[in-house]
């Protein structure tokens, strides 16, 4: 059995045995331990066998592949996580920008507003990638068409004499 399957067969159980929100709080206490860690060396990409980065980030090899599992999106070259091992050799190579965004899809402001982020990118650059996941979040009405406005057909006729009626 694959470590993935082994996580997902972990979070079913834990969440059957103690709760969503149990799982959430148990997993966010992993994430509080590497993330920081992950942003302060953005400069290079973290790289080495599974279990090492696991036992480097004080975490068991289960919890550290749900985090892989957490930020593989956001990875430009995700990885097969089905085919991960212990001794798989794993490289973080993150696109920055969009693990901070999908950590605002999220809703995980216990990350996004690390102080390590400033590090990164300035406080405008964080304003601009706030209002750029804000955007994808905007839902625009389409245009409603007036009773006596030419139907958008192209009949030439009024919209309330033709695709109106």
């Amino acid at each position: 059995m694959s470590l993935y399957t082994e996580w997902k067969q972990l979070v079913v159980y834990f969440v059957k045995t103690s709760g969503e929100d149990e799982f959430w709080n148990e997993y966010a206490s992993v994430e509080e331990k590497i993330m920081p860690e992950i942003i302060r060396r953005y400069k290079t990409n973290i790289k080495g066998k599974l279990k090492d980065l696991a036992e480097g980030f004080n975490v068991s090899v289960i919890s550290f592949v749900g985090f892989i599992d957490g930020i593989n999106s956001s990875l430009k070259k995700p990885l097969d996580l089905e085919a991960i091992t212990e001794d798989s050799e794993i490289e973080f190579d993150i696109d920055f920008e969009k693990l901070y965004i999908n950590m605002l899809q999220a809703g995980t402001e216990y990350l996004y507003n690390l102080p390590e982020w400033n590090l990164i990118f300035g406080k405008d650059k964080l304003t601009e990638l706030k209002l750029t996941y804000g955007d994808t979040k905007t839902i625009v009405a389409p245009k409603k068409i007036g009773r006596n406005e030419i139907c958008p057909c192209g009949s030439g006729k009024k919209y309330k004499n033709c695709c109106g009626k």
